[in-house]
């Protein structure tokens, strides 16, 4: 009776040992889990600086390989194609700053008006029965608020010093970055494959290539169509002598380009709402604008891009905007298309197809 108890006991302390060495894994595996969350949400900010900072590394390498192969040494290159971005900027914001930060305080603050302005019009002629007062509170328009707002676009340059500096904390980050991802892109790529098998290092530079491609074509793509829409709804926008013209060219053309599918419509929908508030005149031109630079957009200027455009259905392209939006913001909003893409590309690479089967 004894040897059956011995080894019965034997088999009772080896499975508790085993749960034990279990429930010691699984309370590490959450411990690390636990961990790399709290560090992602206390990283965020840097994780999301350097992935921009590395989708436009991505979208100068075109013109740093260009001066690359006129004998230029690859950190000059990049040196001066980083010069000449910030000279175009610095230029833009001598020119239109003040004029920009001015018309967009007065439309912040005016924005009740423009609320209660549309919403009589469209009662009175197409029969609603829209409450001003409820959608100003609902939209947090008030008269505090918007005056709030205003005075922080208007005096924030003076008035909130933190804000500035934590804002050329993080452009100087970025730049940094960005600096460093092109200068150096070539030894990352060739100090990373050096860790990998062979086998795996052709994958990998495969993979890169694929990323960068579709990464850079995204960017260059978006930020030119971005800049033809700004320029030429702001000389329509002043030409018809809408009010805030600067602002909303540059939210039309920000938004359209960067929102897929909807964009368009509310890139050009907030302009026609202002215009509203105007006359209905001004409001129907700038609606038929918007139709009419689309078809143009879409003839025109979008297939002489299409070579470095995103090869991505536009539902998916929707799809992962409102997850990067829900799951990290305005900037997961932004990088959601190009990573989708880069996802869908290397799938597209891998994945092994059949014929179909006859019905």
């Amino acid at each position: 009776m004894n040897e059956p108890e011995s080894k019965n006991s034997r088999v009772l302390k080896l499975e508790i040992s085993q749960i034990r060495s279990t429930l010691i894994w699984v309370l590490f595996a959450v411990g690390v889990f636990l961990i790399l969350d709290w560090a992602f949400i206390t990283l965020q900010g840097l994780i999301f600086t350097i992935i921009l900072a590395w989708l436009f590394s991505v979208a100068i390498e075109p013109a740093v390989s260009f001066l690359e192969s006129k004998k230029w040494r690859r950190g000059l290159a990049t040196f001066t194609v980083l010069i000449a971005i910030l000279v175009s900027i610095v230029s833009f914001g001598a020119v239109f700053g003040q004029m920009l930060f001015s018309q967009a305080a007065s439309f912040v603050n005016t924005a009740p008006e423009i609320v209660t302005s549309v919403t009589q019009w469209l009662n009175a002629n197409l029969k609603t029965s829209i409450d001003a007062d409820e959608l100003i509170n609902s939209l947090n328009l008030t008269s505090s608020s918007a005056s709030d707002l205003a005075a922080s676009l208007a005096g924030g340059v003076l008035g909130f010093i933190s804000t500035i500096l934590s804002f050329l904390i993080n452009l100087l980050s970025f730049v940094l970055f960005l600096f460093y991802f092109s200068a150096d892109a070539p030894k990352v790529r060739r100090t990373i494959a050096r860790a990998l098998p062979p086998k795996q290092q052709e994958i990998f530079i495969q993979v890169w290539k694929i990323a960068a491609e579709k990464a850079g074509g995204f960017v260059i793509t978006r930020v030119i169509l971005a800049l033809i829409c700004v320029l030429t709804s702001g000389v329509f926008f002043y030409i018809v002598d809408l009010t805030y013209w600067l602002p909303l060219a540059l939210f039309t053309g920000i938004i359209s380009q960067f929102i897929p599918t909807i964009g368009t419509y509310i890139g050009i929908g907030l302009p026609a709402i202002v215009a509203l508030s105007q006359s209905p005149g001004l409001a129907l031109a700038i609606a038929i604008f918007g139709v009419a630079y689309q078809q143009l957009e879409n003839f025109l200027f979008s297939p002489k891009l299409s070579s470095r455009a995103l090869n991505i259905h536009p539902a998916v392209a929707f799809a992962a905007v409102l997850a990067g939006g829900t799951l990290f913001g305005a900037m997961g909003a932004f990088v959601a298309i190009p990573v989708m893409a880069i996802i869908v590309a290397i799938v597209d690479t891998y994945l092994h197809r059949y014929e179909l089967v006859h019905d």
